[in-house]
């Protein structure tokens, strides 16, 4: 029975490391947490305070536009109207954009 835990524990230790942020992805989470968790949930689990608000973990493809990078440093604006503009200097913005990428849900295939 020790052995089995002991491998259980061993396990859940190594699938962890493997999605361990780096160091630029921890300063776009705190970032987030900063700026943004009052209404986006900006971990890989969690609801939005605000329902209308998405999980940053479904941004997807909106990621990998070649402009989402420099729309965050010149100033990230929306239409609702509650979301104050946001502007992050280049190296903010990349660890943000970096971090989001980390914490993409993954869809099921069908």
């Amino acid at each position: 029975m020790n052995r089995i835990c002991l491998a259980l524990l061993m396990i859940g230790a190594w699938s962890e490391a493997g999605h361990a942020l780096d160091r630029e992805q921890r300063h776009g989470k705190a970032l987030l947490e900063t700026e943004c968790a009052r209404c986006h949930a900006v971990g890989k689990t969690g609801r939005s305070p605000l329902n209308e608000a998405p999980p940053f973990r479904t941004f997807g493809d909106k990621l990998y536009d070649t402009d989402f990078e420099q729309r965050l440093q010149d100033g990230l604006t929306t239409i609702h109207p509650g979301m104050p503009t946001f502007r992050f200097s280049r190296d903010d913005a990349e660890a943000v954009v970096n971090y989001l990428k980390a914490i993409q849900s993954r869809k099921k295939p069908k």
